[in-house]
């Protein structure tokens, strides 16, 4: 119940924020269908908070609200799960397990053990680069459980505590998943809805273009916690350990370089152009099962559900808040108050931190963009800083053991309480959003 109270009073707010630019803002001739629309955003972000339903469920209530109160129509509604972002997220899901069920994922792991040699300062150092480089390409729930188990293997035989080592490594994954268009799905959800809602004549990023922010930020986070960072760690005694059924067992070690192969085919593709995204993504899913790295069943299980119906799902939102007049209604209102394009970008950068250590990053993602990008266009300055900084800012979240699934993993595992996410995170928290403030504008100027 103490947990709940917080969430319930952030939830609360925003509600009272809508619903106070709903009547403040000048309304447009017709506003029924934009208040509507803002009523069903805010019940969508209380149900995200309180988690009451499940979080897919409530993804899946916003087309079928939207559908019912005749807002957009049923079957735009119900058409983002052919959206290009969501076959792709999916076909990336497949592509990476099967680095996972090979082997790949488990040798790097420890090769990085072997390397640190006994000493903390050079395994947490190892660690979280290693994880951060490898979560901007691989799922980062999937990296995390796969290191865990050899880190705390490492930690036992050199007589470390493994909570001084797990927690920078959940936080690394995310810092490592801002670096490319796959790395986190809030990447994939922000270029989705530049290409719904922004202006004409504006691009989506790149495959690497999140890395010209996202890899100075996980280089942050390195020499942060490989120096003052390190003391604030909690130096517990971790009494639990990982559930072996969680971690994705290597079944098929021969078959580790097909799967390296096609991997890195898929992302050479992405990144060159050579063929279009969704195309590289099918056709790596694809060859992962024809070559024998999975099975179709062992394909199936590796897509994350829960991501692809709130990508989904919240996409129809983005349609509603354009066509009711509900995107304009809050741009209106934000620009009269605050025009500066630093003052919106921070106000951008901190409602996301805030909202996304107490609920999905994605969901968080799914929610900020269709707010920000119109008032981005109403103001005359370019959408892609503020819709960078929300999606920097739904990825680096590191106050609570909630905010992200790596987070949670670790919970147990370093016998970790939720005071110690905030003591260890609230630093590196501070730093993404300066830096968010601070180097979004010089690399995508207003």
């Amino acid at each position: 119940m103490k947990r709940l109270i917080p969430i319930l009073g952030l939830a609360l707010m925003l509600v009272l924020v809508v619903a106070g630019v709903c009547f403040a803002a000048d309304a447009p001739p017709d506003p029924t269908k934009a208040y509507l629309t803002l009523g069903i955003l805010a019940v969508a972000a209380v149900l995200f908070f309180t988690e009451i339903v499940p979080l897919p469920v409530t993804a899946m209530l916003v087309p079928i609200a939207l559908s019912i109160f005749k807002i957009v129509d049923a079957k735009a509604a119900f058409s983002n799960f052919g959206n290009v972002w969501v076959i792709i997220f999916m076909a990336m899901f497949i592509v990476g397990e099967a680095t996972f069920v090979t082997g790949f994922a488990d040798k790097v792991g420890k090769a990085t053990v072997k390397m640190a040699g006994g000493s903390e300062k050079r395994l947490l150092v190892l660690s979280v680069a290693v994880i951060g480089i490898l979560s901007a390409f691989l799922s980062n729930t999937g990296t995390t459980v796969v290191a865990i188990p050899m880190i705390i293997g490492m930690c036992a035989s050199a007589g470390i505590r493994p909570s001084k080592i797990l927690m920078p490594v959940a936080f690394a994954s995310s810092l490592g998943g801002t670096i490319t268009l796959v790395g986190t799905p809030p990447n994939g959800i922000i270029n989705s809805m530049l290409q719904k809602m922004g202006p004409a004549g504006i691009q989506p990023f790149g495959f690497f273009e999140f890395g010209l922010f996202g890899v100075p930020l996980l280089i942050v986070g390195i020499i942060f916690y490989a120096t003052i960072g390190s003391k604030m760690l909690p130096n517990t005694q971790a009494e639990c350990t990982l559930d072996e059924q969680a971690a994705p067992k290597v079944q098929r070690p021969e078959k580790m370089w097909w799967a390296l192969g096609i991997f890195i085919f898929v992302v050479a593709a992405m990144a060159s152009e050579f063929l279009p995204l969704v195309t590289a993504a099918m056709l790596g899913a694809c060859l992962v099962v024809i070559t024998g790295c999975m099975t179709m069943r062992e394909a199936f299980k590796a897509i994350d559900w829960t991501t692809i119906f709130l990508f989904a799902g919240m996409l129809s939102m983005s349609t509603a808040m354009d066509k009711s007049g509900a995107a304009s209604l809050i741009a209106k209102n934000v620009v009269s108050h605050v025009s500066d394009p630093y003052a919106l970008l921070a106000v951008c950068c901190a409602l996301t931190a805030i909202i996304t250590n107490f609920m999905s990053n994605t969901a968080t993602a799914a929610l900020m963009a269709p707010l920000a990008i119109p008032i981005a266009v109403q103001s005359g300055i370019s959408p892609l800083p503020l819709a960078m900084g929300i999606a920097m800012s739904a990825s680096a979240c590191f106050l609570t053991p909630v905010a992200t699934p790596p987070n949670t993993i670790v919970l147990g595992p370093g016998n970790y309480n939720f005071m110690h996410y905030v003591k260890a995170g609230w630093p590196l928290q501070i730093i993404t959003f300066i830096m968010c403030v601070v180097l979004i504008p010089m690399i995508w100027p207003f």
